[in-house]
Order: structure tokens, then C-alpha cells, then sequence
């Protein structure tokens, strides 16, 4: 009687799973998922000259329950040539970024796996160095580099290879290169991850059966890392397409990106609607790429 008793009280019981389930999932409901209702609510709402500065989307009125939803702030995100362009610019610059991160991190990272392992924790420090930095810093570091009177420019007139001063800052260069160098660590860590574990014997064989090395790693290395370079890409991508600071520091008046436009509608304009709106509609666009990279992981797993 007590043993069934007991089977029948762990049958009630969450099992180890899932609770170790429920922690993450906890997380992700109180800290994203809440949050994004609420701006998503906010984006039906009316802008008002009060605090909080919209109107509620429910109220009572003369005993009834009045439900006023405002879809002009949506329609305002997809015609209104501001945000389009604002979101394309930040597109564009967010697969420049990764596709840059990938150019310069695939090598290193593919360097440091097949390297000697008692120097392989030495190059990952040197990776993650710069997180030992506050970001901000790193960024305002950069404003002392490539201004007109900084370090690179006065290097390249001292050296008598320029006569005058690169346009480093405040534009489109100055963008890229503070995009590459903040997120290229993020690229970086994971896309190790999954090349250290590759099995290099493989590209061994390839060699003594004849094959060039350019083609070993086209048909072998690059194949069995390809979903580490998605879902490294897609660690640099997702972020990069809403960066603020970056562009607000090092670009110029026409590096306008998604971000930027957010601020101003939250901070400048206080249109906690319209910035609500681009906001829900920014993260149902980085939906895709995710719902992407998910669809071919499992298509992955059925094939194995």
C-alpha cells in the first residue's frame, strides 16, 4: 500500500528534468517574455502628453468595457520611408558585420583548434581580453584612433604614407570597424567551440589520398562546421541589427539604424507607441533567420 502510494506521489512530482527546464524557461518568462507583452501592448495604444505617456488600451465607460486598438503605428513602420530605410540600412550593416566576423574569425578560430593544446588557452584569452573592458570604453577608444588628429592618422603622416588624414569617424568606416571589433569576439567563442571538435583525422586521410588542402577543407572542414558558422553568425547578426551605441558614437548623420530611430522615438520625441510598434516589428523580423537556422538543425537531425 505505502509503495504504491509513493509511486503514485512521484507520479505528481516534477521529475529532475523538469525542473533544470523550468530555471532557463523561468528566466526567459520573467525577463523577456513579460517585458515584450508589455511593449507589444503599448503599441496599439494612443500617444498622449501624460504619464505614462499613451492611453490605456482597456477602460470602463457608462458601466461598459470600451477596447480601442490602434494599428496606425504598425502601418506607420511599413510605409513610412524613415523606418524602411532605417531598418534596411541596418540590415545591410548587420550582414556586413557578420559576413566581416566570419572573413577574419573562421581563420583564427580554425588556427587555434589545430594548434598545440598548451597554447590554445593562451589564444582564447587573448580572445576574450577585451571583455575585460567595459564596452563602452572600447568604443570610446576608438574615437581616439580613427579621428582626424588620432593615433592611425597621425601614424600614416608621420610616416609620410598620407598627406592628409584618412575619413575615418563619423561615417560608414568608422561604423564597420567598431562593429567588427565589438562583436567578432561573440563569433569567435562558439564557432571554436564546434571546430575544436571536429575530427581533423579526416582532412588527414583527404591529404594522403591526394587531395589539395584548398579542397579538403571545401568537401570536409567546411561542411561539418557549417552549423557553428550559422549559429555563430547568427550570435553576431540578432544583436547587431539593433546596436545604438556604436553607430551614435562612431558613425556619421546618415548611419541611421533601427536603434537609433527607437531611441529617439522613446527619449526625444516620447512616442512610446511608434517606437513600441518598430520594436515588435524588429523582433518579429529577427524571427526568421532563428526559425531558419531551427528548421535546418532539424533537418540535421533527421538525416543522422
Amino acid at each position: 500500500m505505502n509503495a504504491a502510494r509513493t509511486a503514485r506521489l512521484a507520479k505528481l512530482l516534477p521529475s529532475g528534468r523538469t525542473i533544470v527546464i523550468a530555471v532557463p524557461f523561468s528566466f526567459l518568462l520573467v525577463f523577456f517574455l513579460l517585458p515584450f507583452g508589455a511593449v507589444f501592448e503599448i503599441s496599439f495604444a494612443n500617444t498622449q502628453m501624460s504619464v505614462p505617456p499613451y492611453t490605456p488600451l482597456a477602460q470602463f465607460r457608462d458601466g461598459f468595457l470600451q477596447i480601442a486598438l490602434n494599428f496606425e503605428h504598425y502601418v506607420s513602420v511599413a510605409t513610412d520611408s524613415l523606418y524602411i530605410n532605417a531598418y534596411l540600412f541596418s540590415l545591410l550593416i548587420a550582414g556586413a558585420t557578420t559576413l566581416l566576423c566570419l572573413l577574419i574569425g573562421y581563420p583564427a578560430c580554425y588556427l587555434i583548434a589545430r594548434s598545440n593544446p598548451a597554447w590554445r588557452n593562451l589564444l582564447l584569452m587573448l580572445v576574450m581580453l577585451p571583455f575585460w573592458t567595459s564596452y563602452l570604453i572600447r568604443v570610446y577608444a576608438w574615437i581616439g584612433l580613427l579621428k582626424n588628429q588620432g593615433l592611425i592618422n597621425d601614424f600614416l603622416i608621420w610616416t609620410t604614407l598620407r598627406d592628409e588624414p584618412l575619413k575615418l569617424y563619423h561615417n560608414n568606416w568608422g561604423l564597420m570597424i567598431g562593429m567588427v571589433y565589438n562583436y567578432l569576439p561573440y563569433l569567435m567563442l562558439p564557432l571554436y567551440a564546434y571546430l575544436v571538435k571536429l575530427d581533423f583525422t579526416l582532412v588527414e586521410a583527404a591529404s594522403d589520398l591526394g587531395a589539395r588542402p584548398w579542397r579538403a577543407f571545401l568537401t570536409i572542414t567546411l561542411p561539418m562546421s557549417r552549423r557553428g558558422i550559422i549559429a555563430s553568425s547568427l550570435l553576431v547578426f540578432i544583436p547587431a541589427v539593433g546596436e545604438y551605441v556604436i553607430p551614435e558614437l562612431l558613425g556619421g548623420s546618415n548611419s541611421l539604424m533601427i536603434g537609433r530611430v527607437m531611441w529617439d522615438d522613446f527619449f526625444v520625441n516620447t512616442d512610446w507607441p511608434s517606437a513600441s510598434a518598430a520594436t515588435v516589428a524588429m523582433v518579429l523580423l529577427l524571427l526568421l533567420p532563428m526559425a531558419w537556422f531551427q528548421r535546418v538543425r532539424q533537418r540535421e537531425l533527421a538525416e543522422s
